[in-house]
């Protein structure tokens, strides 16, 4: 569809990802985002439903208000591209009345879905030679994105994604090794021994790159070991998710 792209092969793609959070000035030319949002388009679907909607945001005063929300960091503000996905129930709802898209199976179905779509956006980006960073920090504030993007009760705002050509080389971030996330037929435990030496090659990573004392525990404990958006339950209950 696009033979004038020079885009790299899928694996390599896939095995040199890193977040980018610094862009040069240098615009994403149109052919490169009319590709990548096609790859996404192209993205499995749960149940075919296809309940995404990816908003583009290139008005300065809406990306302004999503960089107040999104904890103010600076690549909000100053990628080239800055794309929304939203989990969206409104063309279903237009087609068949009595969708009940209050069951909590809905809400994964969507957020799947947009998961992979997201994905398969940035590894076509990455292949271009583009570089990204998702931003989940939209939910710090939920129904203020949901306002400034003019959201219907029928859809909810999930994370954005900066876009651009990388102006940083960093470090590759660590992963915790295939045989802690991979097991054969029955579920089976990571080791002590796998984490412990998995934290110290994080904790590692984290001094070389900016002189952080953290490891992977200590970046749960700052996430998981304290209320986690708390406003998110009753924000989706208000528009019919996950009520049952």
């Amino acid at each position: 569809m696009h033979p004038q792209l020079n885009s790299q092969p899928v694996l390599a793609t896939a095995l040199a990802h890193r977040s980018i959070r610094k862009f040069t000035a240098e615009p994403v030319a149109p052919e490169q985002l009319a590709a990548v949002l096609e790859a996404g388009r192209a993205a499995s679907s749960s149940s075919f439903m296809q309940c995404v909607h990816i908003i583009r945001v290139t008005d300065p005063a809406v990306r302004e208000r999503l960089y107040q929300i999104a904890a103010k960091q600076e690549y909000v503000r100053l990628a080239p591209e800055f794309l929304v996905f939203c989990i969206d129930y409104t063309k279903h709802r237009r087609l068949v009345p009595d969708v009940q898209t209050d069951y909590t199976e809905a809400l994964l179905l969507g957020a799947v879905d947009a998961g992979i779509t997201a994905q398969n956006v940035l590894l076509a980006a990455e292949s271009l030679g583009l570089g990204g960073v998702y931003i989940g920090s939209l939910r710090n504030d939920i129904a203020a994105a949901a306002e400034t993007l003019g959201l219907p009760d029928t859809a909810v705002p999930l994370f954005g994604l900066c876009l651009g050509h990388p102006a940083q080389n960093p470090l590759h971030r660590p992963r915790l090794p295939l045989n802690a996330i991979v097991s054969e037929n029955r579920y089976r435990e990571c080791s002590s021994d796998t984490l412990d030496a998995y934290n110290r090659e994080l904790a590692a990573y984290y001094q070389a790159r900016s002189g952080l004392d953290l490891d992977w525990r200590g970046q749960i404990a700052r996430t998981l070991a304290q209320p986690l958006r708390p406003h998110i339950l009753p924000f989706l209950q208000a528009r019919g998710f996950a009520k049952k």
